[in-house]
């Protein structure tokens, strides 16, 4: 019963929770720029190029054979580096795009931090001690007039 409830007790905490909706938001955030780069930048990219998509970028080193009789068929082995550049294109839109939020964060952090704390409210005891102070002054200034 107790290993249920120091789960329970973790799994309850704000930074594990935080934690959960920032891969969840992070795994979304990663198909959109995924997208981005894929169906967007590379084509307008190929366009620029001359060539009819980075995907199709291969260096072959085993071309593709078909079954003769007696002969197993053979795939084509390729280095598919089109596919490696997209990927390099869609990583650094990625970090470029979390660089720019945790900038934006760490500013509106700061702002929280320069604003100076209100002042603490005066104990009642310092607050009694003040009205003493100040009947005492009182007093001597009427006693001075007399």
């Amino acid at each position: 019963m107790s290993l249920l409830k120091d789960f329970k007790d973790f799994a309850m905490k704000g930074n594990v929770i935080d934690m959960a909706v920032g891969v969840i938001i992070g795994g979304a955030f990663g198909a959109i720029v995924s997208s981005l780069v894929n169906d967007i930048i590379m084509p307008l990219v190929s366009i620029l190029t001359g060539g009819d998509g980075w995907k199709n970028l291969k260096y072959v080193i085993v071309h593709a054979r078909d079954a003769a009789p007696g002969v197993a068929a053979v795939e084509e082995v390729a280095i598919n580096y089109g596919t490696f550049i997209m990927n390099i294109v869609d990583f650094l839109i990625i970090a470029f795009s979390i660089f720019i939020a945790l900038r934006v964060i760490m500013k509106f952090k700061k702002k929280e931090e320069e604003a100076p704390a209100p002042a603490p409210e005066p104990s009642k005891e310092e607050i009694l001690l003040t009205e003493i102070r100040d009947l005492l002054k009182q007093q001597i200034a009427d006693e001075n007039k007399k």
